[in-house]
């Protein structure tokens, strides 16, 4: 007997993942599939599981800029497939989403049957995109963020999302359950990372990086 795949969904909308569950199982016999409605429940269930064959991540999650979360996980997990599944159909949104490190772009309007192919295409190894899709430009500032992006801890990581969203140093050091001086000391290690000098750097370098 084959063993199963697994494979993570990835979206904070209940509908979509029940529909992305049954194009899985469609695509895929015997799949086993694990659910995560944040970026930070999603690094938990990857820290706990071995030999995940595919992540479907919605770009819009709590917990996640847009295509800071692609580019953390792409940089906690070099060899993982991800496919992104999202509500836009932007060409520079596809273009970037695969020029940032996934293997393949299904739009969430895309119908049941486009949704099996894609899946059934990414599984065996090949990317898959909506068609016409230019893959040639893509803007070399924030490619080199994402470099950079992908340098942090999974706390660092939580703590540079935590910033943007304008917690104080004590609220974070609360909200993480660590002292306030284990939150100065990522803080300087984010800034570091990013190569910036302050926290507006920071968040406005972390706001480059989200879809419209």
């Amino acid at each position: 007997m084959d063993t199963p795949y697994t494979i993570v969904i990835a979206d904070d909308h209940p509908l979509f993942r029940n529909a992305l569950y049954q194009a899985v199982h469609m695509a895929v016999n015997n799949a086993n599939l694990l659910e995560a409605d944040t970026i930070d429940g999603l690094l938990a269930l990857l820290e706990q599981t071995e030999d995940v064959d595919l992540l479907l991540l919605d770009l819009k999650m709590p917990g996640a800029n847009g295509f800071s979360g692609l580019t953390h996980l792409r940089g906690l997990y070099p060899d993982l497939p991800i496919v992104v599944v999202s509500a836009s159909e932007d060409e520079a949104v596809i273009r970037k989403a695969i020029k940032l490190g996934a293997m393949g772009f299904i739009p969430k309007s895309s119908p049941m049957k486009q949704l099996v192919t894609a899946l059934n295409q990414t599984l065996a190894g090949d990317p898959w995109l909506p068609e016409g899709i230019d893959l040639d430009y893509v803007d070399p500032e924030q490619s080199d963020f994402a470099d950079k992006l992908a340098l942090l801890t999974p706390q660092q990581y939580r703590v540079l999302v935590m910033l943007n969203e304008g917690l104080l140093n004590k609220q974070i050091a609360y909200e993480l359950g660590v002292s306030e001086a284990t939150v100065k000391a990522h803080v300087t290690a984010i800034f570091r990372k990013l190569d910036v000098s302050n926290r507006t750097q920071a968040v406005i370098a972390l706001q480059q990086m989200e879809v419209d």
